[in-house]
């Protein structure tokens, strides 16, 4: 890693304009790598990057540090061009949305990612399917880089942590819990952090609940669906984390899925398991994701979706 960091510093010296983007929609890891970056670009170089999104990002994100740094995607001129594009949390091409443009006229990308892809953009490439979040890939960069940080900085690197895991219910190795607790010795404040993300909506609460209330169970109640319809989903503030997790708590249930009527036709739909992987069944409707936490996007009405899921648990 020692030579891919020393072009990264020679990258950015010699960068006169950068930019940073992640996947559409951003959720914590994203957003928070990439505002992680920024911050850490202008504190060790002097240089102040573009973070951009496309997209809606989660309401309970709003008061992560820098939040307001975020650029959306249509607010920066079409003609914008960078010397430096560096890519977070990006999983693949298609997962960019409106700020591939961007990307397609960078002279140099650098990429931090721990989704897996046969087709990487980056020129330069920091790349890790073993650990649980992008922002343990650029912490450990930070390190062996010696790169100064701030609160700001810690905050948002463990917000990338914590996020990703689930609160680390989705921990499967020691070494995102030994980075965690070396973010805290750094100064990150983890209580601040957790009453940070719980701040959602009245109506997004109620309609998670709601989707809660009305979930179907099926395989002698292992595998638990619950649906939001297309009236709620303008309620709903990011995935649906609070439904999945609590389906997840419901004794015997292995794996929770809920599916989202985007629009007529369009279902998104995210999955969880307590430990078997489920990221299979996402890359069959054409999405991915992690070992335990996966989604996909599907071009279907609402009662296809749901039967192709209930079908592909079979066996499990």
């Amino acid at each position: 890693m020692k030579k891919q960091i020393e072009i990264l510093i020679d990258k950015i010296k010699n960068a006169k304009s950068i930019a940073i983007s992640g996947h559409k929609n951003p959720d914590g890891d994203s957003l928070c790598s990439a505002l992680a970056l920024m911050k850490i670009i202008e504190l060790n170089f002097g240089k102040k990057a573009t973070v951009i999104y496309d997209g809606n990002i989660p309401r309970f994100l709003q008061y992560a540090p820098l939040r307001n740094d975020a650029c959306f995607y249509k607010n920066i001129p079409e003609e914008s061009k960078y010397d430096l594009y560096i890519l977070v949390d990006y999983g693949t091409k298609k997962n960019l949305g409106g700020v591939e443009k961007f990307t397609e006229n960078a002279d140099f990308i650098i990429e931090f990612d721990h989704h897996y892809n046969e087709e990487l953009l980056g020129d330069l490439c920091f790349d890790d399917v073993n650990k649980a979040a992008t922002g343990q890939i650029i912490y450990d960069v930070v390190r062996k880089a010696g790169f100064e940080t701030d609160q700001d900085i810690t905050d948002l690197l463990a917000l990338s942590i914590i996020t990703d895991t689930g609160n680390f219910k989705f921990v499967r190795q020691s070494d995102v819990l030994r980075d965690a607790a070396s973010l805290v010795d750094d100064g990150a404040n983890m209580t601040h952090l957790v009453n940070i993300l719980n701040n959602k909506d009245k109506k997004t609460v109620l309609v998670e609940s709601k989707a809660v209330s009305e979930a179907n169970f099926f395989y002698k109640g292992r595998l638990a669906i619950a649906v939001v319809k297309h009236e709620d989903y303008k309620k709903l503030d990011g995935r649906g984390e609070l439904a999945l997790s609590l389906l997840a708590q419901i004794h015997g249930v292995q794996y929770v899925v809920l599916l989202k009527e985007q629009k007529e036709n369009q279902i998104g739909v995210s999955i969880r398991s307590r430990q078997t992987p489920i990221n299979q069944i996402a890359e069959s409707l054409g999405g991915g994701g992690h070992l335990c936490a996966a989604g996909a996007v599907v071009a279907d009405n609402l009662e296809n979706v749901h039967k192709t899921i209930v079908n592909a648990f079979k066996g499990m």
